[in-house]
């Protein structure tokens, strides 16, 4: 007499080894995250040498589940360059605009390169997220968090959340879709002050805050005026061509030599000066080449 409970249960585990076999690949990580409806709020995903929450509804959490980190090359890359070209200087404090869920954040951290890093993120949404992840991969003591803008004046400022890729959200409306919220801004002098950090003691600034990057300028001229590495995404679409001028004219007083970096992720040297308003976007790291 066939044993029907035990033929289901035979049927389940190959079953189930199929799926475990499909979902350990790319294309089943990607088929798996795509199918997921709304009611999943967050998935925990063991990294390797780290631990990373997010969204699986958001972009940046759907590449995170497929590849297991999110342009971590970009930071390493950029860290190559920096040592190669002894501009980096281990124990010094990594400001970082516009942390997102923290991805960037734990790769600096991971570096060893940092004695301390301040990761500033205006969107609640992605600022928990932050939070969660510095907590559970243990930086809390070398990780300081400030949610808001950073920008020219204290005060508030209408924000707007990119609902499928919330590191997209910005002080401009991009889409229909978009959720409008209100965020707290503060200069990058007032941030360094509230975290109790010297401003002497900042050997690098990464920045990605989709637009805002000309009033965040603007509030960092002492740190430019020690001509400090300055990684950041630029944004002519966002900026319009008589502000990107004014904005490369202005980063032209503080910073002569540049690296421009671009979707083949090669690097192409530059004078700041030179750098180009007519192209929608990409990743600019200007430096002293007298350091």
């Amino acid at each position: 007499m066939l044993d029907t409970k035990k033929i289901r249960r035979n049927l389940r585990n190959v079953r189930n080894n199929l799926a475990r076999k499909l979902f350990d690949t790319r294309y089943g990580r990607n088929l798996l995250i795509n199918s997921l409806g709304p009611r999943v709020q967050t998935m925990t995903l063991d990294c390797g040498d780290h631990i990373m929450s997010f969204s699986p509804g958001d972009y940046i959490g759907k590449k995170i589940f497929r590849k297991g980190h999110y342009e971590r090359e970009h930071v390493d890359r950029l860290l190559g360059i920096l040592k190669e070209r002894r501009m980096l200087q281990e124990g010094t404090t990594l400001l970082e605009l516009g942390g997102n869920i923290g991805t960037q954040t734990i790769y600096f951290a991971l570096s060893g390169q940092f004695a301390r890093i301040v990761s500033v993120e205006p969107d609640p949404r992605n600022f928990d997220l932050l939070r969660i992840n510095v907590t559970q991969n243990g930086l809390d003591d070398c990780v300081s968090l400030v949610n808001c803008a950073a920008g020219e004046n204290q005060g508030k400022i209408d924000f707007f959340q990119h609902q499928s890729n919330h590191g997209k959200s910005s002080a401009s409306r991009q889409n229909a879709s978009d959720r409008k919220i209100v965020v707290p801004v503060k200069p990058v002098g007032s941030i360094l002050a509230e975290t109790g950090t010297n401003p002497d003691d900042i050997g690098l600034i990464w920045m990605d805050i989709e637009g805002y990057e000309p009033l965040a300028c603007h509030s960092m001229q002492a740190l430019f005026a020690r001509r400090i590495p300055l990684y950041m995404e630029f944004s002519p679409t966002f900026y319009g061509p008589n502000q990107s001028a004014a904005f490369v004219q202005f980063l032209a007083e503080f910073y002569e030599d540049c690296l421009i970096f671009r979707e083949d992720n090669n690097s192409t040297p530059a004078k700041v000066r030179e750098i180009p308003t007519n192209e929608k976007q990409f990743d600019v790291l200007l430096f002293d080449a007298a350091i």
